[in-house]
C-alpha cells in the first residue's frame, strides 16, 4: 500500500459562532472539534497506513494504533478521524498536545517508548470506504450510519466521535469541552458527499489560528537569540509569500530557538548561513531588515487577529510547532477572513 493517504481529507471553513441548523440546505449536525493530528487511516486487511492532512505519512509514529487497527477492524476500510493523546490533569483527563507532538521523532526506539508511556487514541468521525464500497458520494447521513456500524463498540483505542443535531447542545459542547482540551465545534451538512480537499464543513474555534511556514529569522536587537521569525504561506499559484512575523519570546525562549532553527538554516557552498532582506517600512527606514534564511519546511501554528491584504495586520504570536503538517499544505485558504460589513452600519 502506498505511504500517502488514498484521499485528501475534507476540510472546514472558519465561522465566528456555532451556526444555526438552517444555515445550509439539508440541515446540519454537530461534532466536537478534536485537537490532535488529522489522520486518514487506510487498512487493506493486512497493512495499515496513516496519512496526515498534508499527506505526510504518520504510520511509523503510532505503532500502537497500527496494531489496534489490525486487531479491531473487521475488514478493509478507510477512516477519517483525529489522533489524540489523553493524560491526567487537574479535574480529570485532558487532551495533551505536547505529548502528541513528541511522537514525531526520528528515532524508532523513542517512538516505541512513548507509544507505551503515552499511547494514542483514534477518534473516528467519517467513513470513506469499507469492505470495498466507496462512501465518497454518499451523504454524510449515510456515511455516519455506516461508521457507527463499523466503529461503534470496537473499544479503546478506537473511538467514535459524538454527534448531535441540537444546536443548543452543540453550543454547550463549545463551552464545556474546552476544559478537556477540545478547541471548538464542527458543523457538517447532512446531505453533502465527502469532498476531498474542499472546505465543506464549518468550524467554530476558541481562537483564530493559522498554520504557517518558518522562512527566516531575525536576530534579537540585543544581539543574542531569535528576535522574530518570518513566516509564509503558499498562494493559489503555489508561490511562497511572506505574511508577517512572530515575536514576543522570552529571553530563554529566544536562545533555545537558535538551536531549534539551526537544522533548517539555508547555507552556501562554504557552509555560511544565507541571508535576505525584507522591504523597508517608510515608518522605520533605518531599521535592520536583514534575516537568516530557513528552508521552508518547518510549520508552526500562530495566533493572529486580522489579515490585511496578504499579510497579518499585527505581529502574530507563536502557539506551537506542527510536526504533523507538510509545508506544502499551508495556504491562504485556511485563513479566517472577516465577512464584509458596511462601515455605514457601524457609524452613528
Amino acid at each position: 500500500m502506498a505511504s500517502q493517504s488514498p484521499v485528501a481529507p475534507m476540510l472546514a471553513k472558519s465561522v465566528p459562532d456555532v451556526p444555526e441548523p438552517d444555515s445550509i440546505t439539508g440541515g446540519l449536525v454537530y461534532e466536537p472539534k478534536w485537537d490532535g493530528f488529522r489522520g486518514i487511516v487506510a487498512y487493506d486487511g493486512d497493512d495499515v497506513e496513516i496519512g496526515s492532512r498534508g499527506a505526510k505519512p504518520l504510520t511509523r509514529y503510532f505503532p500502537e494504533l497500527v496494531e489496534a487497527f489490525r486487531r479491531l477492524l473487521p475488514g478493509p476500510a478507510v477512516l477519517d478521524g483525529e489522533i489524540v493523546i489523553s493524560t491526567e490533569a487537574s479535574g480529570g483527563a485532558k487532551l495533551d498536545w505536547e505529548a502528541l507532538s513528541q511522537r514525531i521523532h526520528p528515532a524508532a526506539s523513542r517512538v516505541g517508548l512513548l507509544s507505551r508511556e503515552t499511547p494514542a487514541m483514534f477518534v473516528a468521525f467519517d467513513l470513506i470506504e469499507a469492505d470495498g464500497r466507496s462512501y465518497l458520494d454518499e451523504p454524510f447521513s449515510v456515511r455516519r450510519a455506516a461508521l457507527e456500524r463499523l466503529v461503534g463498540g470496537l473499544g479503546h483505542p478506537l473511538h467514535l466521535t459524538r454527534i448531535t443535531d441540537d444546536v443548543d447542545l452543540a453550543r454547550r459542547w463549545f463551552t464545556e469541552f474546552e476544559g478537556a482540551g477540545l478547541d471548538g465545534v464542527v458543523a457538517k451538512p447532512l446531505a453533502a458527499p465527502y469532498a476531498p480537499g474542499k472546505r465543506v464543513m464549518l468550524k467554530a474555534k476558541h481562537k483564530r489560528t493559522a498554520d504557517v511556514i518558518a522562512i527566516g529569522y531575525r536576530v534579537h536587537k540585543s544581539g543574542s537569540g531569535v528576535g522574530s521569525i518570518l513566516v509564509g504561506l503558499h498562494d493559489d499559484s503555489g508561490a511562497l509569500r511572506n505574511v508577517g512575523g512572530v515575536s514576543a519570546f522570552s529571553d530563554a525562549r529566544r536562545l533555545s530557538l537558535i538551536d531549534e532553527l539551526e537544522p533548517y538554516v539555508e547555507r552556501d557552498a562554504e557552509g555560511g548561513a544565507l541571508t535576505g532582506e525584507t522591504d523597508r517600512s517608510r515608518f522605520a527606514s533605518n531599521r535592520d531588515v536583514s534575516f537568516v534564511r530557513l528552508r521552508p519546511e518547518l510549520v508552526m501554528e500562530v495566533r493572529y487577529d486580522q489579515l490585511e491584504g496578504m499579510r497579518f495586520r499585527h505581529t502574530a504570536q507563536f502557539e506551537r510547532w506542527r510536526p504533523d503538517r507538510d509545508a506544502s499544505s499551508c495556504t491562504f485558504e485556511q485563513l479566517d477572513r472577516p465577512v464584509a460589513y458596511d462601515l455605514a452600519d457601524v457609524l452613528e
